[in-house]
């Protein structure tokens, strides 16, 4: 066995507007690095973290990659322990996944250093674990396409890859803000309406079903997140604009990605995605903020090895 191994994870979309925690997608172009060593004795260690523009917790268990390793050592028992380091590639609270990426790129390579390597499923729990540490909840929106690659429903135990034409694509932009996880969940705290929950759950039947028979026209219907969108919308300078902006391009549907401050829209063409970006991109710096813009395809590719 090697004693070393790279992963790279991609950033992604959670929630998807309509899919609260259990819905997301990857994204082409950004993403976490985590090289891990094997080392004698059973436990984790964090040697280096890089990239980041504050300071996160060296400490294993306090750590989403360090705790979701803790988690793989404590099921497996393979006689020896990790050493990590980590490459920030993704903004620290930007809705892109940022805590998750380093949880799965850390898993995946850790998982090559086993005798007996597990599936992408079985480390799903274990990745649980580590998101926990970030956002204080098990959700899986983000570590399900992570680990499987482009669009999938992730719930509490079990994957599930939803196909999506290879066609359609989704520009995904960042202005420069950060929103804190924990923050974007207070604001989704108090009363709801059952008419709120058919509407929502109405919508997510229409996007999956609109993405398994690339019906577009369904899923424009669908992607119009009526639960979290309008709770969270305040907390994002420029949201209403820019998502105005990409629904002016065509898109199919435009939200929040995962707990914001990004904005993701869904476009059927890649010329599409590539002509919106701009004008998103110009809603927010009339807002004041300066942003970053990627056009990836929605099913895009998984964690790897390096």
């Amino acid at each position: 066995m090697t004693d070393t191994a790279s992963a790279f994870s991609p950033a992604s979309v959670g929630n998807v507007g309509v899919g609260f925690d259990i819905l997301g997608h990857v994204i082409e172009g950004a993403g976490d690095t985590v090289h891990v060593r094997r080392i004698a004795a059973p436990e984790v260690r964090i040697a280096d973290i890089r990239g980041a523009t504050v300071d996160l917790p060296r400490d294993a268990p306090g750590n989403t990659a360090g705790a979701a390793l803790i988690s793989l050592l404590e099921a497996e028992h393979p006689g020896f322990g990790f050493e990590i380091e980590i490459e920030k590639g993704i903004p620290l609270g930007s809705g892109m996944g940022g805590s998750a990426a380093s949880c799965v790129a850390a898993l995946v390579a850790a998982n090559a250093l086993l005798p007996r390597p597990l599936s992408r499923e079985a480390l799903y729990p274990h990745a649980l674990v580590g998101e926990a540490v970030a956002s204080g909840g098990r959700h899986g929106d983000n570590l399900g396409p992570m680990l499987l690659g482009g669009l999938v429903l992730s719930t509490a135990d079990r994957l599930v890859p939803i196909p999506v034409p290879e066609a359609w694509h989704c520009v995904l932009v960042h202005p420069d803000a950060v929103l804190e996880t924990r923050r974007a969940r207070a604001a989704l705290a108090g009363a709801y309406e059952l008419k709120e929950f058919v509407a929502q759950s109405a919508h997510l039947a229409l996007l999956l079903a609109g993405c398994q028979r690339g019906d577009a026209t369904l899923v424009r219907e669908g992607l119009n997140d009526v639960l979290i969108e309008p709770r969270r919308a305040p907390l994002i300078g420029g949201f209403d604009a820019a998502k105005a902006a990409a629904l002016a391009a065509g898109a199919m549907g435009a939200s929040i990605s995962g707990a914001g401050p990004s904005v993701f829209a869904w476009f059927e063409s890649r010329t599409q995605a590539e002509a919106a970006a701009p004008g998103i991109q110009a809603a927010f710096a009339a807002a004041g903020f300066d942003s970053q813009a990627w056009v990836s395809p929605i099913a895009a590719p998984a964690a790897r090895l390096l």
